[in-house]
């Protein structure tokens, strides 16, 4: 699993699921602040709808651990909730929100939505979590020493993008075209890309990116491309493809394409096989570096960490009805076998 050396912290999402139906009930509920204590105010934009149990698993592991810290929403913190539901529009809109709440600080997750938070306030910390490679997306200068407003958990580096082309070759070998799912509106998408492009002639694969804004032109284009053999399809990680993962794979499954997730989550639904950190890992210590950020740190000195462990999962039913004979190599490597 990935970690980022808060593991005490950490609860696993299969656990987690189980008890957060019944503990929901349970939140705190809003109330005064204690006498002479300064309520402060915490914005936290979500690229998921509100109703992705995804989405509540994570801003609950993050309520959570504020709490362990002392921070009680309604008591002597303000947690101001937005879900962007993978819309560029609202995140936009919900930026503007948040800021103009005048918080101490917000928590972000995804590319998409710390660029937009950049481009806005200079002034404001942001913590985030799930933002891929943010020193080449320039976020912050040095995962050791950002030196600006922004600090958080990262995801992977782009060269992480390229191990998943590798893997769709070793599990599919006949596979010689790949679509690459991306958003290319973003420096996360082309990013992805021009890793995996780096390694495809080496493997001998065709690649044709596809653009995952619009759900109703990729099915065409699914299908337009899974019309000619020998035909397999990358992932890559965007906010849209998370909001939409279960039409994702779908798809897959439809046209009988072998595909490479980035998450889990996409396993979970019915996909592949997915290589990459565990999303839900940063959502506890992004609530300690709030903390620290709150008593008055800087996010300028918090440095960025990124997971030093990926997961392998794979999905065996997936994997028999596209009548794929799962390599033992890679299974031998697996973290996770679902059957």
């Amino acid at each position: 699993m990935a970690s980022y050396g808060f593991r005490g912290s950490y609860v696993r999402r299969r656990d987690f699921i189980k008890v957060i139906a019944g503990s929901a009930a349970a939140w705190p509920l809003a109330g005064r602040a204690q006498q002479g204590e300064r309520m402060r105010r915490i914005g936290v934009l979500l690229p998921t709808t509100g109703n992705d149990p995804a989405g509540q698993v994570r801003l609950s592991l993050f309520t959570q651990a504020l709490q362990r810290l002392g921070w009680t929403d309604g008591r002597n913190v303000r947690i101001e909730t937005r879900w962007g539901g993978g819309d560029a529009d609202r995140y936009r809109k919900y930026a503007a929100e948040l800021l103009a709440l005048a918080p101490d600080v917000i928590v972000v997750n995804t590319s998409v939505v710390v660029a937009i938070f950049q481009q806005a306030t200079q002034t404001v910390p942001i913590v985030f979590v799930g933002v891929i490679d943010p020193v080449g997306n320039g976020f912050v200068a040095t995962l050791a020493r950002p030196g600006g407003n922004i600090t958080g958990f990262a995801l992977f580096e782009f060269g992480v993008s390229g191990k998943w082309l590798s893997l769709l070759k070793e599990i599919a070998p006949n596979v010689t075209r790949a679509a690459v799912l991306r958003d290319p509106s973003t420096a996360a998408g082309t990013g992805q890309l021009g890793a995996i492009q780096a390694v495809a002639p080496s493997l001998g694969i065709e690649l044709n990116p596809l653009d995952v804004r619009s759900q109703a032109a990729l099915e065409g284009t699914i299908a337009e491309f899974a019309r000619a053999p020998n035909g397999g399809v990358i992932v890559t990680a965007s906010p849209v493809g998370q909001v939409h993962r279960k039409q994702i794979t779908a798809l897959m499954a439809r046209h009988r394409l072998p595909a490479v997730y980035p998450f889990r989550y996409f396993v979970d639904v019915g996909g592949l096989i997915s290589y990459g950190p565990d999303q839900d890992v940063g959502y506890a210590p992004a609530a300690g570096y709030v903390d620290r950020i709150l008593k008055g740190e800087k996010a300028a000195d918090l440095p960025v960490h990124a997971p030093d462990r990926y997961e392998l999962v794979i999905n065996l039913k997936t994997a028999k009805a596209l009548g794929l004979a799962m390599p033992p190599a890679v299974l031998g490597r697996a973290d996770e076998v679902i059957e």
